[in-house]
């Protein structure tokens, strides 16, 4: 995605996670130790928002499963901290592959509107209290409208076009091991693989600045996975006292090598942090900050070209900062007993990009969750 960061300074990443704050549910009862021992357990101490993954482990012989969808929403650019109208980026935006044949001086394609759907299903084992196991298989689904300007420079509209992208994105595996706990506490690792079942080839017809439509490979932002395997390391604390919980996870991306299109993105590093406070058994509201880092696009792909920002390596990377608030639901008795729905609704409190890129809107997340 465009919203890609480079580094954080460590000042920033510090205060993002002292301040971050996420609510969840919970019973009246506390898991033993900070974990859900019972497969029925009705709390959610144990339990990150809906929006963390691999925030926390399980019993000898338990097994989860879970569903996400998650929807994010992009309209407009910004180059750094400054928001860029289209009529300032093809005329003054340079174009890099300007000197091929029929390439612009400046950007002449520009995307105004871009929205991206998740559907993710995982699964949970623990073979023993010190590891559990997880798999998360992704559907994604990608939509883009972009704005063509006339000819080679100027402010003439030539038209829009939409492109989108669907299918299979990465899947993800991982060994959660739990590392220490106490009376109140846990600390665990999260040793994650990121491995490459997304297409990084998917094509579209686009409108073209001398009117044609030909059908093009799509900038990254609309691939459909990395093309490498990625190692994902990290590290997760879960805490709680009476009617209170908290929590904190550091999460890297770190890509293992070039892809098959001469290409890699950016390592990621976040930070979430959370606190969790119960109203009643049943129900809690939520928030929560996120703090995350992207470095930029590594190599190129000789086939991804054009006067659009999307096709620049280099318009990837930046920081964000997240907040959001949701709901969390829990039922207590019954057939339903144990099974949790969360939602949860976010939008950037600031980003600062390697531009131009496309601003972040907002966000949300549904999920279920149950244990056996």
């Amino acid at each position: 995605m465009n919203y890609q960061i480079n580094s954080w300074p460590r000042s920033a990443l510090i205060s993002a996670l002292a301040l971050s704050v996420t609510v969840g549910v919970s019973s009246t009862s506390i898991a033993h130790e900070g974990v859900d021992h019972e497969p029925d357990a009705v709390n959610a101490y144990a339990h990150g928002p809906v929006g963390v993954m691999g925030d926390h482990t399980h019993a000898t012989g338990e097994v989860m499963f879970s569903y996400r969808f998650k929807r994010m929403e992009m309209s407009g650019n910004r180059d750094g901290n400054n928001s860029l109208g289209d009529n300032t980026i093809v005329t003054t935006v340079p174009n890099r592959f300007f000197g091929a044949p029929g390439q612009p001086p400046t950007l002449r394609i520009v995307p105004d509107e871009m929205s991206m759907e998740m559907h993710m299903v995982g699964a949970m084992y623990a073979p023993s209290d010190i590891v559990t196991l997880m798999v998360m298989g992704m559907y994604m689904e990608k939509e883009m409208t972009l704005t063509t300007f006339a000819g080679g420079a100027g402010t003439t509209v030539r038209g829009q076009f939409v492109t989108s992208a669907s299918g299979l994105g990465d899947t993800s595996v991982a060994a959660l091991v739990r590392l220490e706990e106490g009376e109140g506490y846990q600390i665990h690792a999260n040793l994650g693989l990121s491995l490459p079942t997304g297409s990084i080839t998917e094509t579209g017809q686009i409108l073209a600045p001398n009117g044609a439509t030909p059908t093009v490979r799509l900038p990254y932002t609309m691939q459909l996975g990395s093309g490498t395997y990625d190692f994902k390391p990290g590290l997760t604390y879960n805490g709680y006292d009476a009617n209170l919980g908290w929590g904190a996870q550091w999460q890297s991306t770190v890509r293992l090598g070039e892809n098959g299109q001469g290409y890699s993105l950016g390592d990621s590093h976040e930070l979430n942090g959370w606190v969790a406070y119960q109203f009643q058994p049943w129900i809690s509201v939520s928030g929560r900050l996120n703090a995350r880092s992207d470095g930029k696009i590594d190599g190129i792909d000789t086939f991804i070209s054009g006067p659009v920002q999307t096709a620049d390596p280099d318009n990837y990377g930046g920081k964000r900062l997240d907040a959001s608030i949701g709901v969390n639901l829990v039922a207590q008795e019954g057939y339903l007993r144990g099974h949790r729905l969360a939602v949860e609704f976010g939008a950037p409190v600031y980003e600062n990009l390697n531009g131009p890129q496309m601003e972040t809107d907002y966000w949300f997340t549904v999920g279920w969750q149950k244990a056996f």
